[in-house]
């Protein structure tokens, strides 16, 4: 297994790796070299492979390979291999949720209803391989993750305006009224550690309608690297005349990333109206999509 940056090492990183993330999956096909990409990032050749290598899982030039020759076939792998790729990175891992315990079965109808009411909940900030992340945790398990954004996205067509640490939190929150929330950032630190670098069976808490927790389990059927649009994920869960109501189910999503519902697009491909900010979305789903041909 390739070095990997430890969780809070990837955390720091996130805000330039997705730079360069952005920029590999903009100009694969001109192959820039190590000297021109790194001198783009004001790194020296052996610190931005070094770097760009242990966030990844791969070089970059493997990293551009896999894309050059990343087709839907190709991305596609069987068996064991796409999983024991995924694993190997350190990061994506925790994406599959077949890695992870779902508890949503002893989540009551009438919790879910209530807001919460009669529930405790911890919240928290803790890293994750996407920058800083919000941690709410129920006592069933995982119930939410968020993200943090220090500054403001770039206006480039692709960014949208991160949430403020203090955003985010009532985000989460504001989804269980009626709950008692505590703030713990010493529990969620102990759940990022556990979830994305220790890879321990995680039970989640998963407070949604039968429907939503529906369009949740089929996001986690889309393999690696692929995405599907609303439209093809309300077919999959047997309610082709839905798309509206199932793209509704893909926003409520409360476990971001480990849920993927950054691969559902618009049926036009385009990457919009992604709750976390579509910078993150865009390097999400360029770093899987090479993962998954690689």
């Amino acid at each position: 297994m390739s070095e990997t940056l430890r969780l809070d090492e990837q955390c720091k990183a996130y805000g330039r790796m997705a730079d360069v993330l952005e920029t590999l999956g903009d100009r694969w096909r001109d192959w820039p070299s190590l000297s021109e990409t790194s001198d783009l990032f004001g790194l020296s050749n052996f610190h931005f492979q070094r770097e760009f290598t242990r966030w990844v899982g791969l070089s970059p030039r493997q990293f551009m390979g896999a894309l050059a020759h990343g087709d839907a076939g190709e991305r596609l792998r069987a068996g064991e291999s796409v999983l024991d790729t995924a694993l190997e990175t350190g990061l994506s891992g925790p994406a599959r949720l077949h890695d992870l315990f779902i508890a949503h079965e002893a989540v009551s109808p009438g919790e879910a209803k209530s807001g919460g009411k009669g529930v405790d909940f911890n919240i928290g900030r803790g890293p994750t391989p996407f920058g800083p992340g919000v941690y709410l945790i129920s006592p069933r398990g995982l119930a939410a993750l968020g993200f943090v954004d220090e500054v403001p996205e770039r206006s480039d067509g692709y960014a949208k305006t991160g949430r403020r640490e203090e955003d985010a939190f009532a985000d989460l929150a504001g989804r269980y009224p009626a709950a008692r929330i505590v703030r713990d950032d010493g529990e969620a630190e102990r759940w990022a550690y556990r979830v994305f670098q220790d890879r321990e069976p995680t039970p989640v808490a998963l407070f949604g309608t039968p429907f939503r927790r529906q369009v949740w389990r089929a996001l986690l059927d889309i393999p690696l690297g692929q995405t599907m649009t609303y439209g093809d994920l309300a077919t999959h869960v047997g309610s082709p005349k839905a798309a509206r109501a199932t793209g509704a189910a893909v926003g409520a999503n409360p476990l971001s990333y480990l849920i993927p519902c950054h691969r559902a697009l618009a049926a036009d491909g385009r990457l919009h109206n992604y709750h976390w900010g579509l910078r993150r979305k865009r390097a999400m789903l360029v770093m899987e999509q090479a993962l998954g041909a690689s």
